[in-house]
């Protein structure tokens, strides 16, 4: 995944010694004020039509937020129906110039009250920021009016939640969603540091609907397990996840420090032992270390008797502490006297944009371009640094695969179009599109795809991935690669792998051309 801003300052683009960055583009998120008015058992918003602000009708007063919401009124006929008590008409104000007034009935179960609020939020940031300002060549005006009837009858937040997730399918971009307070926290906690379960990243395949594993963390109870990188869930403790989100499947793998949860998966057969493929495994929960670093130096004697130090360092994730946990090996590999480096961003499926962008100036120099954006009227803006200094000029190669998403992408990106590093392995994922992350007010978050992607050459990634200059064998790496962690004499394991093997080479031919980068 990639993830363009939260609303959290401490998930803000840190700013490196190395390099600042321009302005990276894309709304900044904020929180749309919606106050309540009862009026014969109906709620009244006042919405902006053209570029202007949010304005929240209450109790007799103004509160306004500013607001980029652009389509203009025109021509607003008035709807009424007995049981939906709903409304549009156009409003003409000269410190508005034209809201919509949408009137609609109040629910009486409160916490269903609370999520109409969050529906009215979340429709206006997608009315401000989407990616395709036609939402699909569909009225999203009137989508709200839809919605807001269906919701009324219902009892529950969790069925309230699953009608606003239905609202953002129909944009056709399963990217663009919503999640509750509590998958939000979720959330954070995968991007902020450490969490208490069985180390597993999980999504939903898009295609067939199952929850499968993305990748282990290395050392982790599902690592010891020997769960594997596309296995299928198929339950939790007896639970069937069939239609389950990846956010609730995950709440239900974590837990308290010594206890167990039962996992059931499918993996294919070959490797489990059983016909069918099916096993059955009992995990411990266990606290688990969320650093997106491995390193160690692989050492080896040249043909004349010197020492060549490669410094390798692979990157599972952008959370919030990789740049500066990248910055930090770097340096200290610096100081052991590396000569050459090995970047490894293979199965790492993404995370904070920031991130990748900040790791990827401390391998260049001046003003480069880092990445494109297209925003959704189809303004391409560069993202470059300014006057960058890198913290190291040795010989670089990127590793990088099918499972290499999004921020990789870019990453990988900008390091090969710059002519930085040469790129090693299969065809990475495809993914360029870029998420806003929102908090809402009632602490759920929206996830917006409002920028595509290009890379400094003007590839368009999306859907296609980068092709890497030189291909090797698709040997996985082994989970003994987690004890490496920055243990500097364990290197058979990396010898053996042949992508690693490839890169070598690769790098001794720069050697030998003298090329510093």
């Amino acid at each position: 995944m990639n993830f363009l801003t939260t609303p959290k300052p401490e998930l803000g683009l840190r700013r490196l010694a190395s390099a600042p960055l321009s302005k990276l583009p894309g709304p900044s998120p904020r929180r749309f004020p919606v106050r309540q008015r009862f009026r014969n058992g109906t709620n009244l918003w006042a919405l902006p039509r053209k570029k202007s602000e949010l304005r929240c009708e209450a109790d007799g007063s103004d509160r306004t937020s500013n607001g980029v919401l652009e389509k203009a009124a025109s021509g607003f006929a008035a709807a009424a129906a007995a049981a939906a008590v709903m409304a549009v008409c156009g409003c003409d104000a000269p410190a508005l110039a034209e809201s919509l007034t949408v009137a609609f009935p109040v629910s009486r179960a409160r916490e269903v009250n609370t999520v109409q609020r969050t529906l009215v939020e979340a429709w206006g940031l997608i009315r401000e920021t989407f990616i395709d300002p036609t939402f699909n060549h569909q009225d999203w005006d009137l989508k709200l009016q839809q919605t807001m009837v269906e919701m009324f009858p219902l009892k529950s937040a969790d069925a309230a939640y699953n009608k606003i997730s239905g609202m953002l399918a129909t944009l056709g971009d399963p990217f663009t969603r919503i999640i509750s307070p509590k998958e939000y926290q979720s959330f954070r906690i995968g991007s902020d540091g450490n969490l208490q379960g069985v180390g597993l990243f999980i999504n939903v395949e898009p295609k067939s609907g199952n929850l499968v594993v993305l990748s282990c963390i290395e050392g982790s109870p599902a690592d010891r397990a020997g769960i594997h990188e596309g296995d299928e869930l198929i339950e939790i403790d007896g639970e069937n996840l069939a239609g389950l989100g990846s956010e609730a499947a995950a709440r239900k793998l974590r837990g308290r420090v010594g206890t167990t949860v039962r996992v059931k998966l499918h993996s294919g057969g070959a490797e489990s032992g059983i016909g069918n493929g099916l096993r059955e495994v009992q995990l411990p929960r266990e606290v688990i270390n969320l650093s997106p670093i491995s390193s160690t130096i692989i050492s080896h004697i040249s043909i004349d008797g010197h020492e060549l130090k490669t410094g390798y360092v692979r990157l599972s994730a952008f959370s919030q502490n990789a740049a500066a946990e990248m910055e930090n090996v770097i340096l200290e590999m610096e100081d052991q006297g590396v000569q050459s480096y090995i970047l490894d961003l293979r199965n790492n499926p993404g995370g904070l944009v920031k991130a990748g962008l900040d790791v990827a100036q401390m391998w260049l120099d001046g003003d480069e371009t880092l990445v494109n954006t297209i925003d959704r009227e189809g303004n391409m803006l560069p993202i470059n640094m300014v006057d960058g200094h890198a913290l190291t000029h040795d010989p670089l190669v990127v590793l990088v695969n099918e499972g290499s998403a999004s921020a990789s992408e870019i990453l990988a990106g900008a390091l090969h179009d710059n002519g930085r590093a040469i790129l090693v392995g299969h065809t990475t994922f495809g993914k360029g599109k870029i998420q806003s992350v929102t908090e809402l007010h009632d602490g759920s978050a929206l996830f917006i795809t409002v920028a595509k992607y290009l890379s400094p050459a003007l590839h368009d990634i999306d859907q296609v991935g980068i092709a890497p200059d030189v291909q090797c064998t698709a040997d996985k790496l082994t989970s003994s690669i987690a004890s490496l962690s920055r243990d500097k004499n364990t290197t058979s394991t990396l010898e053996s792998d042949s992508c690693i093997m490839v890169a070598e080479h690769e790098l001794e031919v720069q050697k030998l051309k003298g090329s510093a980068s």
